[in-house]
């Protein structure tokens, strides 16, 4: 069975999440101008090869974390995180996307992004 959160649980881990967040959309940032500035110009002055295969490592290794936790991933441009958890005996999805201060949000299992309602 899967890991559920209560709202709490979640919240305790917010703070190394939105550090490893931190990580990710530098790593995400540099990736994408190395590939581009190679496509482009055939180098890049942030590195090559290795330096893209490191940076993919990186980001793989911070959603693996997350996901050994029992957290979903559900997108990474934006970083988009669901902790599974049970509201009033109902499958929900407690819900964090990039930008957001913190964790304050919910929406059912079934519904989605777009069913959001405030955790309060």
């Amino acid at each position: 069975m899967a890991r559920t959160f209560t709202p709490d649980e979640a919240r305790s881990l917010m703070s190394a999440i939105l550090v490893e967040v931190g990580e990710l959309v530098a790593a995400r940032a540099d990736l994408r101008e190395i590939s581009v500035d190679r496509e482009n110009a055939g180098s890049s002055a942030l590195g090559g090869i290795p330096e893209l295969k490191a940076l993919e490592a990186r980001i793989q290794e911070i959603i693996s974390g997350w996901q050994q936790q029992g957290i979903v991933v559900k997108g990474l441009a934006p970083v988009l995180l669901d902790f599974p958890s049970v509201r009033e005996g109902v499958p929900v999805l407690l819900c964090w996307v990039e930008g957001e201060p913190e964790l304050a949000w919910y929406h059912r299992a079934d519904l989605g992004f777009s069913g959001r309602r405030p955790l309060t």
